[in-house]
C-alpha cells in the first residue's frame, strides 16, 4: 500500500473507530443508567441527549487525538457577504429537498419490495422529543460537533490532495456516518457543499451556521407547521394560517435562488487553494484501502440493518 493509500486507510479507521466508540459509549451508559433508574430509559429526551453525548462530547478527545496524528494545513480564510450567504442557504435547502426526494424514492422502492415500511428512524425521534430538545441537541450541539469532525479535522487533512478530493471524501464519511439510508442522499449532497463552502471561506463558523439552519428547519420548524397544519384541520385559524403562508412563501423564495444559482454554477475557483498532491487515480486512492472498506462497509450493514428493522 503507497503512502497515499495508507493516510486515506488512516481516514478511514479513525472515522470508524469515532463510530464504534459512540455505540460502545451509549451502550456502557444504558446499562449503568438502566441499572441505577429505569424509567430514565424510557424518557426519549433523556436518550437524545444520552445519544449527544456518546456521539459527540465523550469521543471528543479520542477522536481529536487520532485526527492530530495527520498533517494538516490552514485553509485561506475569506469572507462573503449577505448576499452570498443567503445564496448559500439557499443552495443548502435546494440540495436537501433534492436529497429528500431521492431518500423517499428510494426508500419507497425498497419498502415495496421487502414488502415492508422502512421507518425513519430521524424523524420518529424528532416528532417525540421535546422542541426545546431538539432546539439545543439537533439545532446547535449536533451542527457545531459534525462540521468540526467533517469538515475542519476532515479538509484541514485532505485540502493538499486537491478541493475535488476533500468535497468527495467529506460527503462520504458524513453520509454514511449518520447510518441510515433516509438521511444518506441529502446529508452526502449538504455535505459536499458545505465542503465547498469551508474550503472557499476558509472559515467553519459558516458551514455550522448553513448546518444549524437546516437542522433548525427540519427539527423546530417541521414541528411548528405540523402543530399549525393540524390546528388548521379543527378549525380556521388565522394565526397558524399565517405561520404556514410565510413558512411556505420563504421555502419557495429559498428553492427559486438554490435552482437558479445551481443551473448557473461553473466550475468551483478556490482563492489561495492548491493542489500540492495529484492523485493518478483518486477514487480507488481514496476509497479502495482497509480503512475506508472497513468505515464503508459497517455503515452499509448498520442501513441493511435499519431497512430490515
Amino acid at each position: 500500500m503507497n503512502n497515499h493509500k495508507k493516510f486515506f486507510s488512516k481516514i478511514g479507521t479513525n472515522y470508524l473507530i469515532l463510530g464504534i466508540l459512540s455505540i460502545i459509549l451509549q451502550i456502557i451508559l444504558v446499562n449503568i443508567i438502566n441499572a441505577t433508574n429505569p424509567t430514565y430509559i424510557e424518557n426519549i429526551n433523556i436518550l437524545t441527549g444520552l445519544s449527544s453525548l456518546c456521539n459527540y462530547i465523550l469521543p471528543f478527545p479520542i477522536f481529536y487525538w487520532l485526527m492530530k496524528k495527520l498533517k494538516s494545513q490552514k485553509i485561506e480564510k475569506n469572507s462573503v457577504g449577505i448576499k452570498t450567504f443567503i445564496t448559500y442557504i439557499a443552495i443548502t435547502v435546494t440540495l436537501m429537498w433534492i436529497g429528500n426526494i431521492i431518500g423517499l424514492v428510494i426508500t419507497n422502492l425498497l419498502s415495496g419490495a421487502i414488502q415492508s415500511e422502512i421507518a425513519n428512524p430521524v424523524q420518529e425521534l424528532i416528532n417525540s422529543n421535546d422542541i426545546i430538545i431538539n432546539l439545543v441537541i439537533i439545532s446547535i450541539i449536533a451542527p457545531i460537533f459534525e462540521e468540526i469532525f467533517f469538515r475542519k479535522f476532515l479538509i484541514d487533512r485532505s485540502i493538499r490532495y486537491g478541493a475535488r478530493v476533500s468535497i468527495i471524501l467529506s460527503a462520504t464519511l458524513f453520509a454514511f456516518f449518520h447510518g441510515n439510508l433516509n438521511q444518506f442522499f441529502y446529508a452526502f449532497l449538504m455535505g459536499g457543499f458545505f465542503a465547498y463552502v469551508y474550503i472557499k471561506t476558509g472559515k467553519i463558523t459558516y458551514t455550522i451556521i448553513l448546518h444549524a439552519i437546516i437542522n433548525l428547519m427540519g427539527s423546530v420548524v417541521s414541528l411548528i407547521i405540523q402543530n399549525s397544519i393540524s390546528n388548521l384541520q379543527n378549525a380556521m385559524n388565522t394565526a397558524d394560517l399565517t405561520i404556514i403562508i410565510i413558512y411556505m412563501s420563504v421555502l419557495l423564495i429559498f428553492l427559486f435562488i438554490g435552482f437558479l444559482s445551481l443551473l448557473q454554477y461553473k466550475k468551483a475557483k478556490f482563492n489561495g487553494e492548491k493542489t500540492e498532491i495529484n492523485l493518478k487515480h483518486p477514487y480507488r486512492t481514496m476509497f479502495l484501502n482497509y480503512g475506508m472498506v472497513f468505515f464503508i462497509g459497517f455503515y452499509v450493514f448498520e442501513m441493511i440493518r435499519q431497512v430490515l428493522g
